[in-house]
């Protein structure tokens, strides 16, 4: 079985870093497995770089953005077909195809000779224009009228009902297994333009023996964090990204009562201003963005509670990584967030939006050690039985075979 990961990137952002560790899964369980992407930044002999004429499609890019069209110009993607990759390949794993590489317009062409997956890792694909929708439900029904046009991925023009009749038109033409890592964005998949698709849900996985409970005490030491505090954790790509509610923490902190900020530090990963917790008046440590399984790990163990203040997001791989860790989360109840956040089990959630909960429940976390050991246990065992890696690619293999079969049946 020959498989080809089509992406944006092979190690950088949250979709690359799912799909390459499913990518290194299939790999142990005797998969033939590729990358194609945009951005290669490893140098492994499976990853190649989509050929593309970069300065051209810099130029066209900006031309599409204006019309609010983006990714319509890249006519480099219809000749995939003939890169070596494509053509060894069994099976297609299209993954994050947004990002000004992809032409989702291309999508028929490619799955016409090939049996393809197409995992989401957001809603693009069936919206008009944006990643997240938040409470906008015109995607439903056309799109057109957009409430938030400047949302990612930004548009100049407000086309919206154009790109997602594109959309339609693709995705009826094309021979594509749709695959969620969550049962909400499924749940969504299955009330839109591609719900006459196969919807399958698959969560993400990850290594649980790079992420895994490490000595708390030592974890500190290391971070140069006293070991009688209580270690607050916050971690993005990019903390100042508004989808990630770095302002709703900030207002929960600063609502906290005066006897636990004297004894709190925050510790963030990820990239981000220096300023951003300045007004907290607690110590903040800033490991900027950390690619390493091991550094992650050791600021998960040295926390008594992870925070993930999301305003939308699908199955976060930052919660997974604390739940392997066995580190309690707070968040909010949104998106697929409250299936790896269960309320008294391995977390507590807060109303979406809500800095006052959010601050009340950081508070009943930190002030209850028993509860956070409690936690701590059903949280690795979640994972492990949950969200292993092996399991993971043990699906997709499964499914991989099974379209294969399909096939070579017709």
């Amino acid at each position: 079985m020959n498989v080809l990961h089509i992406n944006q990137s092979d190690i950088a952002g949250g979709a690359a870093i799912a799909a390459h560790r499913l990518h290194k899964a299939l790999l142990s369980q005797d998969v033939q497995s590729k990358l194609l992407v945009d951005r290669q930044q490893s140098d492994s002999s499976l990853v190649a770089s989509i050929p593309r004429r970069r300065y051209l499609d810099s130029l066209s890019s900006r031309v599409a953005y204006y019309v609010g069209l983006n990714y319509v110009n890249h006519t480099s993607t219809f000749n995939i077909p003939s890169h070596p990759f494509y053509i060894e390949a069994d099976v297609l794993n299209f993954h994050n195809v947004h990002g000004d590489y992809f032409n989702y317009l291309a999508l028929p062409k490619l799955t016409r000779q090939k049996p393809a997956v197409l995992t989401l890792h957001d809603m693009w694909s069936f919206t008009g224009h944006c990643a997240y929708s938040f409470e906008c439900k015109r995607w439903r029904t056309g799109c057109g009228k957009c409430p938030a046009i400047a949302t990612y991925p930004k548009a100049a023009r407000d086309s919206t009902t154009i790109e997602w009749k594109l959309k339609k038109w693709t995705f009826t033409r094309s021979n594509l297994v749709v695959v969620s890592p969550s049962y909400w964005l499924s749940k969504l998949a299955k009330e839109s333009i591609i719900r006459k698709l196969q919807i399958r849900t698959i969560p993400n996985g990850l290594d649980t023996q790079a992420f895994q409970p490490l000595d708390r005490d030592l974890c500190r030491r290391s971070l140069g964090i006293s070991t009688g505090k209580k270690i607050l954790l916050f971690a993005a790509q990019n903390l100042n990204d508004p989808r990630k509610g770095g302002d709703l923490l900030l207002s929960a902190i600063q609502q906290l009562p005066r006897s636990l900020i004297e004894n709190l530090v925050l510790l963030v990963l990820g990239e981000s201003s220096d300023s951003l917790f300045s007004s907290t008046g607690i110590p903040v440590i800033s490991l900027g963005y950390v690619g390493g399984s091991r550094v992650k790990a050791i600021a998960y163990s040295a926390a008594d509670a992870f925070i993930f203040p999301t305003r939308a997001d699908n199955l976060p791989l930052v919660l997974q990584e604390s739940m392997a860790c066995g580190t309690p989360m707070i968040s909010f109840n949104t998106g697929g967030v409250p299936e790896l956040v269960r309320p008294g089990v391995t977390g507590l959630l807060a109303k979406p939006e809500d800095a006052t909960e959010l601050s009340s429940k950081i508070v009943e976390l930190l002030e209850d050690t028993s509860l956070r050991q409690r936690m701590s246990l059903h949280c690795r065992a979640i994972a492990i039985d949950e969200y292993s890696i092996e399991l993971q690619a043990k699906r997709y293999k499964a499914l991989y075979a099974e379209l294969i079969e399909d096939r070579d049946a017709v």
